[in-house]
């Protein structure tokens, strides 16, 4: 096994024992993060009943005007926390439960975490 598959499956490893611990529920959904290489998304999850809430992501139009101005994907990150904990407020959301999907808590999720908080989102 190479170097690179084991990077997969630690990380696979990882997002299993973190999704066993981690329950979004009616009361305190699931805040996903995705990242890819240029973009980030954000997805706000209720497990118990196997529905999406909402989805933010740089790709969106509402948030493309902000990011017109921004420079660096942490940057972007925080941004995009910010529209997605003002769209889950106006949902009625306040608190959610964070899923970093097996990252580390760092970089882009560490701003993306922050610009939720700054929103008004607690986790």
């Amino acid at each position: 096994m190479g170097r690179l598959e084991i990077k997969k499956v630690r990380a696979e490893r990882a997002k299993r024992s973190l999704k066993k611990k981690i329950r979004g529920t009616s009361e305190r959904p699931r805040l996903v993060v995705f990242r890819s290489l240029k973009h980030i998304y954000g997805t706000i999850v209720d497990d118990s009943q196997g529905k999406t809430i909402l989805q933010v992501s740089s790709l969106n139009k509402e948030v493309a005007d902000e990011l017109k101005s921004v420079k660096g994907k942490a940057n972007v990150s925080k941004v995009v926390g910010m529209a997605l904990a003002k769209k889950a407020l106006e949902k009625n959301i306040q608190q959610v439960v964070f899923d970093r999907g097996g990252h580390v808590y760092h970089g882009r999720l560490k701003a993306f975490a922050e610009g939720a908080r700054e929103g008004g989102l607690k986790f």
